[in-house]
């Protein structure tokens, strides 16, 4: 089965063991990062840092002049990796050690785009902004999503693209000194907590069959038990027989209604679908000859953030696969991948399984994971990560990769 593992561009330049190190695990390939939002990051085995700062969202390769010239959103470029391309030294790199690379692109998260530019972000019910979030109905924004899809996608040397974050970001965030954690959110209060206002998605609701007003109403209406310490859109429901993606949907449907319910949907996923197939149809315009494009998505139309919600019908019948969080326990990645189960025969649905223990990844399991996610219809492996895990993490990814009998490492 085809394996990959994803990496940034720090984890290799600067580092003349790292590819021969990735190669060794057993993989065949490794989809290295070309646009990435802020970070701290852990490089445990570079011979010149132990810790990476990406301040703020950036390109990792020089991004045209020519096609941002007089852009209002444009991106930002880096300063924490030496040299003018680091995209491009690693791959130089990874290629050479015998890996495929596909560039790994993060599009609608971006914190220093939305401090710049406020009035182009996601704002909930209560009118607060989320920076991070750009908003995807937004024309500006989804324009500038497309184009930074189809150039840090297509980079010299790169033979496929996984978009992260192609669609709805929303409250979900790993803020610094983070706060937000004192009144537990269910997935249903999260979504009601991610839902957009701004005057874009106003005018959207209105027009959808709904006043804005009015549907803010509502969204105020059915948080507000949360606030007060009462049951309302917190905790954690019971799962739906057929998983916790349904039991969220059927929860959001009775908070709000359901006829409110289903003129934010409506709006929403519209707005989703139209970005990812613009993104998906601009990469490929930009390829030259095959060129996989990969969505990170969850089967959820309703989840926000990395994962961005897909319905799993629409999204295979443009892009060329999708890749999926399955870490967790077998009933998660059979929630997460059941919805997957009639994908097209040339799709690729990769199951996405963390490796990190620190970061609650089980590489030990790796091999029966892996097989789990197989018997439910995956047929691909993402690894993450192969920058932040220990020696130890890669040894057990290493070891299972080259000898377990249900052959996920050929």
């Amino acid at each position: 089965m085809h394996t990959a593992a994803f990496l940034y561009p720090w984890d290799v330049v600067g580092d003349p063991d790292a590819a021969a190190r990735l190669a060794d695990l057993g993989i065949q390939q490794v989809t290295l990062a070309s646009a990435y939002h802020s970070t701290r990051a852990l490089t445990p085995r570079h011979p010149r840092h132990r810790i990476v700062t990406a301040r703020h969202a950036a390109v990792l390769y020089p991004p045209d002049a020519r096609r941002w010239a007089g852009r209002t959103l444009r991106p930002y470029t880096q300063d924490w990796v030496p040299g003018a391309d680091p995209f491009g030294a690693a791959l130089q790199s990874l290629t050479e050690a015998g890996l495929e690379v596909h560039t790994w692109v993060v599009l609608a998260h971006n914190s220093r785009l939305g401090d710049e530019h406020p009035s182009a972000v996601v704002r909930n019910a209560y009118g607060d902004a989320y920076p991070w979030a750009p908003c995807i109905a937004r024309g500006e924004v989804r324009e500038y999503l497309v184009d930074l899809a189809a150039e840090a996608a297509v980079r010299p040397g790169a033979r496929g693209t996984e978009l992260e974050s192609c669609g709805w970001y929303g409250l979900a965030h790993l803020h610094a000194h983070d706060k937000i954690g004192g009144v537990p959110l269910s997935g249903a209060g999260q979504y009601l907590m991610s839902l957009c206002f701004c005057s874009v998605c106003s005018d959207g609701y209105t027009a959808s069959g709904i006043p804005a007003a009015e549907v803010r109403a509502g969204v105020r209406r059915a948080l507000e038990p949360l606030w007060a310490g009462r049951e309302g859109a917190g905790g954690r429901p019971a799962a739906a027989p057929s998983g916790e993606r349904a039991a969220e949907r059927d929860r959001i449907e009775e908070l709000l209604g359901r006829d409110l319910a289903g003129v934010v949907r409506t709006w929403r996923d519209r707005a989703a679908r139209s970005l990812q197939r613009a993104a998906v149809r601009a990469v490929r315009e930009a390829a030259a000859g095959e060129f996989r494009v990969l969505l990170h998505a969850d089967p959820a139309a309703h989840r926000c953030g990395a994962n961005a919600g897909v319905d799993p019908a629409d999204v295979l019948a443009h892009a060329d696969g999708v890749v999926v969080p399955c870490t967790g326990d077998d009933a998660a990645r059979a929630d997460a991948l059941g919805p997957f189960a009639g994908r097209p025969a040339t799709a690729t649905v990769a199951a996405n399984l963390t490796v990190v223990t620190g970061m609650g990844g089980s590489p030990g399991t790796l091999a029966a994971d892996a097989a789990h996610a197989v018997s439910l219809g995956a047929n691909a492996l993402r690894l993450y990560h192969g920058g932040l895990a220990s020696d130890g993490d890669l040894a057990a990814v290493r070891h299972a990769l080259r000898t377990t009998a249900s052959g996920i490492g050929d």
